[in-house]
């Protein structure tokens, strides 16, 4: 009996033209489910694009969820401080600011904004946007030029200079001064850490360091220990010379020596060369003669050359070479020394150029007979004379006079204080003020300081005079001629006169003035101790004093000043009577 197949066959074909069809109809809707995912996907980022992810922070500011608008809105406001006060940094204990505007720090806030919203396909993006994200870094702006100089002038404030070894000398002994490794900013890494952290690291902001070593250190400070300091203060040094011996304890080697960095960080013994000598000197004083200087002296009435002489000191730089070899040794500690010859600074051939020969100028003026006061004209006189002002020099009265004391001769003698007669140390000299003044006024020296009384004087001329009272005022005047001036001043006669020797170079012509602006004395009532009366009242007046000083015909000098006198007025020692 046969078998039927044709329905099985049947279904198989159909078996197989279904499932193709199946399998397009799958494809399509997975990629129908595909379009609807990115559609989603893209609408999502569309839509989220525009704002920050939740959660996220930016140096400390929360922006999530805010559009880009308003994210940058609020890190300018909020940060705006921040970004623009002074930065506090600091170095080991050191502290100080950093300006972020000269340092050309710049948030961009903006920039920061975008960094984190706007439409992005990236799932990261997307992901954050859903679930949120955390803090962010902000985006700034940096001048790499002003932000280097800027971190060098902090560096420079912060730095820790090094300490280097020293050894002091001092009572013969040696007294040391260990070295200290000084700290500086490392500025290239600072650069960066600022550049990184100005806006978010904590407050201040630690700069990255380096260690500065000091240029002398420990093994330099131990090696001149061993070398010099301790045999140096071993024991005294003998100084010869020329057979006189002078010993120099510890004590007065260290007053003289010290210990000196070199430039290959060593430490080298130096000598003070000029005290050496003067201790060598203070120790034995023979060792040394002065050379004394030519002087023109007056001698008949004349100028007179007397001349100089060499003398002999001790040669300094073989002094400091020969001490110092014998400080450093260990056996011999003798010091030869020599003696050099030393010339006068002032030698006759200088006296002769001088050209102190003839009168250039003399003046006198009377006086009245008063024992005291005579005196005191006679010591003055011989206290100024044989002064030699050289050229460009200046001649100070109450210097050459010296001070005024009993001690040097002078005497208490009459003058005018306050506009009152008393009694007082050096009384007179006025008078060879007044005397000085007019032959240097008449010889076309240069005036440079003098008062006149204040009242008038007939044995003066009037508005040509000068008064003196120490210490401040004096009579001052400079030798503007190229020769010397040798003042000569004597007594005789009941004047005093003084004479200018030198070589003419000035002419000189004075006028002065009628007097003017008369005034009326008045009556004075006195009752202090030791008053003077007075019986000769005299009215005050002005006069104008006007001197040319001409060379060779031409006019190189003139000078006028007016002098007002106040009345000699009428004094009567007591109390004033009183009114009916």
């Amino acid at each position: 009996m046969g078998t039927d197949t044709s329905t099985d066959d049947s279904l198989l074909v159909d078996f197989a033209e279904e499932t193709p069809r199946r399998r397009r109809r799958g494809w399509i809707i997975a990629v129908v489910v595909l379009v609807l995912l990115l559609a989603g996907y893209a609408g999502a980022a569309w839509y989220l694009g525009d704002r920050v992810p939740r959660g996220a922070t930016v140096a400390g500011v929360d922006i999530g969820g805010l559009t880009a608008q308003e994210a940058t809105e609020r890190l300018e406001e909020a940060l705006a401080a921040t970004s623009t006060d002074p930065v506090p940094v600091s170095l080991a204990d050191n502290e100080t600011t950093l300006d972020p505007a000269a340092a050309g720090l710049e948030l961009d806030a903006a920039a920061t904004v975008d960094r984190l919203a706007g439409l992005s396909f990236d799932p990261r993006s997307v992901v954050a946007h859903l679930f949120g994200t955390e803090s962010h870094e902000p985006v700034v702006r940096v001048d790499e030029d002003a932000l280097r100089a800027e971190v060098e002038r902090v560096a420079e404030t912060l730095a820790v200079a090094p300490v280097d070894g020293a050894i002091a000398l001092t009572d013969g002994e040696a007294q040391v001064t260990e070295p200290v490794a000084g700290t500086s900013v490392d500025v290239d890494a600072a650069v960066d850490v600022v550049a990184d952290t100005w806006l978010t690291g904590e407050r201040p902001l630690v700069l990255p360091s380096e260690e500065v070593t000091p240029a002398i250190t420990a093994d330099a400070v131990q090696t001149a220990m061993d070398e010099i300091a301790r045999p140096l203060t071993r024991s005294p040094v003998a100084v010869d010379i020329e057979g006189r011996l002078v010993e120099l304890t510890p004590a007065h080697l260290t007053s003289v020596s010290t210990l000196e960095p070199t430039d290959d960080g060593a430490l080298e013994l130096r000598l003070d060369g000029e005290a050496l000598v003067d201790l060598v000197l203070e120790l034995d004083p023979e060792v040394r003669t002065e050379a004394r200087d030519a002087r023109i002296v007056l001698e008949d009435g004349r100028p007179t050359i007397v001349p100089g002489a060499t003398g002999m000191d001790v040669d300094e730089e073989v002094l400091v070479e020969t001490v110092a070899a014998a400080a450093l040794s260990g056996s011999d500690r003798t010091a030869e020394a020599r003696l050099v010859e030393v010339a006068p600074e002032f030698t006759v051939a200088d006296a002769e150029a001088l050209r102190v020969t003839e009168v250039v100028s003399e003046f006198s003026t009377p006086f009245h007979n008063d024992a005291q006061r005579t005196r005191n004209l006679v010591v003055g006189a011989e206290k100024i004379s044989n002064t030699l002002i050289k050229p460009g020099e200046t001649f100070s009265l109450i210097d050459a006079l010296g001070p005024i004391t009993a001690e040097r001769g002078f005497v208490s003698s009459g003058v005018v204080v306050d506009g009152l007669e008393t009694s007082g140390m050096g009384g007179g000299l006025s008078q060879v003020s007044t005397t000085v003044f007019n032959a240097a006024f008449f010889a076309g020296m240069q005036l440079d300081q003098f008062q006149t009384h204040s009242h008038h004087y007939p044995r003066y001329p009037e508005g040509r005079e000068a008064t003196l009272f120490t210490p401040s005022v004096d009579l001052r005047w400079t030798n503007t001629t190229p020769y010397g001036a040798l003042v000569q001043s004597w007594v005789s006669g009941g004047r005093l006169h003084v004479r200018l020797w030198g070589t003419e170079h000035f002419d000189v012509t004075s006028d002065t003035s009628e007097r003017f602006n008369f005034t009326q004395p008045s009556t004075v009532y006195n009752s202090a101790p030791g008053c003077v009366p007075h019986n000769s009242p005299e009215p005050g007046f002005s006069v104008t004093v006007t001197r040319t000083v001409s060379l060779d015909g031409a006019e190189v000098d003139r000078n006028s000043w007016t002098t007002r006198y106040i009345p000699w007025d009428r004094v009567v020692c007591g109390s004033a009577p009183s009114g009916d």
